[in-house]
């Protein structure tokens, strides 16, 4: 039986691909499951250092798996209705709790769900053939997976409105040009690039990363003075870490520091 969710480990990175290339990556409850598990378990590794997410094929995801979704409405199965609560809220959760960075490496489309999941992500790579749309108003949905929460601090209100509303496809050169996407690279190259840059980060000071996104987490849905009492907690935890004390030890002497993560 194919694996739906494959996992490759090198340099303290971990990729997580997205495995039914036959139906766009689309996410079916089985592959829904394996994801929050890999998630959950990347996180609580300590030899995962950076996490890259993609799609095997020709897309990145298609969102959630109409066929199954279909034919359990259909059987008047209640699963369909639980499903943002059982499976995309936890996705979510999961990725922009991850005390580690994630990237998406965005090869072809990524709609939906399968958008929303890489808006989660710390950083986006697209392929220069990707595109992104958010297709919940062509079949008479809302929006879920975070994205009315995660979209518009990425490109604003009222584009993201927009996107919603109308449901047009953006490029990758648009969704560079307006914030949605980190960096723009030739089809084929967007794993290759998005593994360099988490090898990259790997070797880097991640308690410090994940201090980081804790406090931008907190900044987006909280006031001045709260953000700043996050800050002031995160700082002096990081101001105690290992990584901090080698940064400075290797600033005086003058080499490259070595980061372990704690």
């Amino acid at each position: 039986m194919t694996e739906v969710l494959l996992t490759h480990d090198a340099e303290g990175v971990r990729l997580l691909t997205l495995n039914r290339p036959d139906s766009f990556n689309s996410l079916n409850v089985e592959l829904k499951q394996r994801l929050i598990t890999a998630l959950r378990e990347a996180a609580a590794d300590d030899s995962v250092r950076a996490l890259v997410i993609t799609g095997a094929g020709k897309a990145f995801c298609a969102g959630q798996d109409l066929k199954e979704h279909v034919a359990l409405l259909e059987a008047e199965d209640p699963a369909p209705l639980r499903t943002v609560e059982e499976h995309y809220n936890p996705i979510i959760r999961a990725v922009t709790t991850m005390p580690k960075p994630v990237i998406a490496a965005v090869n072809g489309m990524a709609a939906g769900a399968g958008a929303s999941l890489a808006y989660a992500c710390d950083l986006r790579i697209a392929a220069s053939d990707a595109k992104f749309l958010m297709a919940f108003a062509n079949v008479g949905l809302s929006s879920d997976s975070g994205a009315s929460w995660t979209l518009p601090r990425l490109i604003g209100y009222g584009r993201a409105m927009e996107m919603l509303l109308l449901a047009e496809p953006v490029g990758a050169e648009e969704a560079l040009r307006i914030g949605m996407v980190n960096r723009v690279v030739d089809g084929g190259a967007t794993v290759d690039a998005a593994t360099e840059l988490a090898t990259r980060m790997a070797a880097g000071p991640t308690s410090a990363y994940a201090r980081i996104k804790e406090t931008m987490l907190a900044a987006a849905s909280e006031g001045l003075a709260e953000a700043l009492a996050v800050e002031a907690g995160a700082q002096a935890e990081a101001g105690r870490t290992a990584d901090h004390a080698e940064a400075v030890a290797a600033f005086v002497a003058k080499r490259t520091p070595r980061f372990t993560g704690h």
